[in-house]
């Protein structure tokens, strides 16, 4: 598993503790989900504070999530959203995401996110199958690595002309580029790296945000 941030230590407290905003929910949210011992699958504060800024920018209305876990990105998310917007969270965890739903309940936002629990492929299938090709503004993924390149796939389907895909830990902490890290995880970014760059149907940009965040515009 890569590391939360790839930032020196005092660095990332200093970004994530001082200079960015976060409600008392989110706080209560993160340090909950510290204590698990999966903990640091969780977002950090900068990252959230990132992706509702891009929600925002391009005026996002129905936004897709590929790894909930305890449900802080999709908090992040649903709070940029207008009224009326809508998360489609995929996750396969019913006990991460039952912490999710009792903070997202607590914030009010329940009914702008709709969780829907197995496999994120079937999800994301079942959804082209009822017409929601071009029909998402965004999407965010932050599952299983190795299967990147098919949530990829389906995102670029489902999402509109000029929608953006978000693809978490793109750098894993650096194994990325270490030759001796030769391990599935590891393999499946590198060719999701080096295919997003080739993809002619998307423009794109990976930020050392977090643990390597990947932007894919939609052509």
């Amino acid at each position: 598993m890569g590391a939360r941030s790839l930032l020196p230590d005092d660095i990332e407290r200093y970004v994530g503790e001082t200079i960015t905003k976060e409600t008392l929910l989110q706080k209560r949210l993160r340090a909950e989900t510290a204590k698990l011992p999966m903990g640091m699958m969780q977002i950090g504060p900068d990252q959230g504070a990132f992706l509702a800024l891009l929600v925002r920018l391009i005026g996002a209305k129905r936004t897709l999530e590929i790894g909930t876990f305890t449900g802080y990105s999709a908090l992040s998310v649903a709070q940029a959203l207008p009224e009326g917007g809508k998360v489609i969270a995929c996750d396969v965890s019913e006990e991460w995401t039952g912490i999710a739903r009792r903070y997202w309940r607590e914030a009010g936002l329940a009914d702008r996110i709709d969780l829907r629990l197995g496999p994120a492929a079937q999800t994301l299938k079942a959804l082209l199958e009822a017409g929601g090709a071009g029909s998402f503004d965004f999407a965010f993924i932050d599952a299983d690595k190795p299967g990147y390149d098919n949530y990829y796939e389906l995102c670029l389907q489902l999402i509109r002309p000029n929608g953006l895909i978000a693809i978490d830990n793109v750098l894993w902490s650096g194994a990325v580029v270490d030759a001796k890290k030769q391990d599935a995880d590891t393999a499946a970014l590198r060719a999701i790296n080096l295919k997003i760059r080739d993809d002619a149907r998307v423009d794109s940009a990976l930020l050392t945000v977090g643990d390597g965040l990947m932007l894919a515009r939609k052509r």
